[in-house]
């Protein structure tokens, strides 16, 4: 069987009981390490999972799956995922190259930062299309997320917008695999701070009616952790706002809160809600 385990968000405890169990008596257990990461190094979930694990990378899992799925008909193999399995559509491939291989597959899901944004007090069923932030560079900056982020606007729906994660490679050094990388990740502040520069530039044009610098959002950082973060401040503020260390996420509220949402989201804002123009 081929396991796709969903690990949670936070810690190696996450796991759930029956995912726990089943990574014990896998043959081969391998950890996805680049669409997302725990707030704890690999080490620390060989301790409580009693088994060493192997690291997949990008190249690993998109490119040469059948290192993964080779011997899963006649062996348990299992993928480790954190969050839920189904939250990036690379495990959806991963599913469509087993059945197509005729490998007998089970799904084993967990809390994902796709639902767990609810703890900002924002209605679940209210949000639109997810969009991803990347970062910049000096030949690249991509527009399109701001485009989907209008549309929710003008939809009165929510906007979860995920954030970046950089892996840098190796400089002059083969590639080995297993190396721990070094890694950067897009912070709430980076995000606003291009989110802004769009604006400028599309306010001229759209004359403040979908975002502008005193827009309200929402940042979050370390999700479900004991240091996890919550704040609603303008755009323009949360571009000088440190909520420390990864994950973050930023969320572009509706234009219109139901008092529910406006009474919770009340506790992590810098202003006062009910008198605001979102």
């Amino acid at each position: 069987m081929f396991y796709l385990i969903g690990l949670g968000l936070v810690d190696p405890m996450d796991i759930s009981v029956k995912g726990l169990e089943i990574v014990k008596r896998c043959s081969r257990v391998y950890l996805e390490s680049y669409t997302s990461i725990l707030g704890c190094h690999k080490e620390e979930l060989e301790t409580y999972y009693g088994r060493p694990l192997l690291l997949a990378d990008r190249d690993l899992v998109e490119e040469k799956t059948d290192e993964i799925l080779t011997g899963a008909n006649e062996d348990d193999v299992a993928l480790l995922i954190v969050g839920d399995p189904f939250g990036a559509t690379t495990h959806i491939d991963l599913v469509l190259r087993a059945r197509d291989k005729k490998i007998p597959y089970k799904v084993i899901h967990n809390a994902s930062i796709l639902t767990a944004v609810g703890c900002c007090g924002l209605e679940l069923y209210k949000f639109g299309e997810i969009v991803t932030i990347p970062y910049w560079d000096e030949t690249w900056k991509p527009e399109s997320f701001y485009d989907k982020i209008k549309f929710n606007r003008l939809n009165n729906m929510h906007t979860l917008c995920l954030l970046d994660i950089k892996v840098v490679e190796p400089v002059g050094e083969p590639r080995v695999r297993g190396r721990r990388q070094i890694m950067r990740f897009m912070t709430v502040a980076d995000a606003a701070q291009q989110l802004l520069s769009i604006v400028d530039r599309k306010n001229v044009l759209e004359h403040n009616t979908v975002l502008n610098d005193l827009s309200m959002c929402v940042g979050l950082a370390r999700v479900g952790s004991e240091t996890q973060r919550i704040v609603a401040k303008s755009l323009q503020d949360m571009a000088s706002t440190d909520l420390g260390g990864p994950l973050h996420c930023l969320i572009i509220p509706s234009k219109e809160l139901h008092p529910l949402e406006t009474d919770y989201l009340q506790g992590y804002a810098t202003f006062k809600l009910d008198s605001y123009n979102y």
